[in-house]
């Protein structure tokens, strides 16, 4: 049966590696995007794919462009987001309007369009941050910055579109994603591209926050399997149970690099720095996905990828002139 779905978001990082992973299991599937093309959704993210789908910039918290979008589409699936937390405790309203006001435009379009299913990414830091154990899905919700307060605040939406009025949307929290096509902002790719160029690479506090750090193409397998076999009103927590402190990952990718660890400074922690998250992935094991690639593989393909791919990111750090001491930090986190 032909299939079409509605990714928004679909230029930015995960989306974009979302679209080409479907598109190579499923090459009958018909892919709408919707993208509003911020800073962090870039077309060029999908040069190679373009004629494989239907592309429109829009912007979510605008239901015109949402009802556009979703013109015939049998599911969407929901990448787009503000998700830099340094940038969430600058400007917090522009997430409050993405992540929420753009959530309930998306869900009104289920309902008015009768879509049959609907995804909803999320991010395991709407639990909190844990010291010890790991969350399950039906533990209590603890966001301690305005990102994941606003990517919380549009699981509770959708759950209650769920009981109210019976849409079937589904929710998956996964853990650090890194790959290719993730913008410099964040830890993993902002290591590679100052090591590259010799620059300091700023770290906050003592770099001993911990993360579960997912290939990207992993959590696609795992949304892909969300999205044809997950039971609507349910939750997925998505992960490679590999934790690692920041400062362990860095080391790694200089490592790698062959480049020097007197590159890494150390800077004022920001605040509410959740300090570790971990999540149990029992679920998903159930749905019969578990994680492929182990950090020390996924590292080295991403490092691969920004080493051929210069062009692709060189141009963002000269024209955004980063600030990495003040707007930017280390140790941040991407799902969309």
């Amino acid at each position: 049966m032909q299939m079409k779905i509605l990714v928004t978001g679909g230029a930015g990082f995960i989306g974009s590696n979302f679209v080409h992973y479907a598109l190579k299991e499923h090459p009958h599937l018909e892919v709408a995007i919707l993208d509003k093309l911020t800073y962090a959704g870039r077309k060029e993210n999908l040069h190679d794919i373009w004629d494989k789908i239907t592309f429109l910039k829009g912007d979510i918290t605008k239901k015109e462009d949402v009802a556009k979008a979703a013109k015939n589409c049998s599911c969407i699936v929901n990448f787009a987001a503000e998700t830099h937390v340094d940038r969430s405790i600058i400007e917090a309203g522009t997430f409050v309007l993405t992540d929420v006001l753009g959530v309930y435009n998306l869900l009104e379009t289920v309902r008015e369009f009768d879509i049959s299913r609907f995804v909803q990414i999320s991010t395991d830091e709407v639990y909190g941050h844990i010291l010890k154990g790991s969350f399950k899905e039906t533990d209590e919700l603890n966001p301690r910055n305005p990102y994941s307060a606003s990517k919380a605040s549009a699981e509770l939406l959708c759950r209650a579109y769920v009981e109210t009025y019976g849409i079937r949307a589904i929710i998956t929290r996964s853990s650090n994603n890194y790959g290719p096509y993730q913008h410099p902002e964040k830890l993993i790719p902002k290591t590679i591209a100052h090591a590259s160029l010799n620059k300091p690479i700023p770290v906050y506090g003592t770099g001993k926050n911990v993360r579960d750090w997912l290939y990207v193409e992993d959590n696609c397998e795992a949304i892909d399997v969300v999205l044809h076999k997950g039971k609507p009103g349910e939750i997925y927590n998505i992960a490679a149970n590999q934790e690692l402190e920041n400062i362990q990952v860095i080391k790694t990718i200089l490592k790698l690099m062959d480049k020097p660890e007197s590159l890494i400074k150390f800077v004022e922690d920001r605040p509410g720095h959740d300090l570790r998250y971990s999540i149990r992935t029992e679920k998903m094991q159930e749905l019969g996905w578990k994680p492929k690639i182990k950090f020390t593989d996924g590292i080295k393909k991403t490092l691969q990828w920004y080493r051929q791919n210069v062009e692709w990111w060189k141009p963002i750090i000269e024209k955004e002139q980063i600030n990495f001491h003040k707007e930017y930090s280390a140790g941040n986190h991407e799902v969309a």
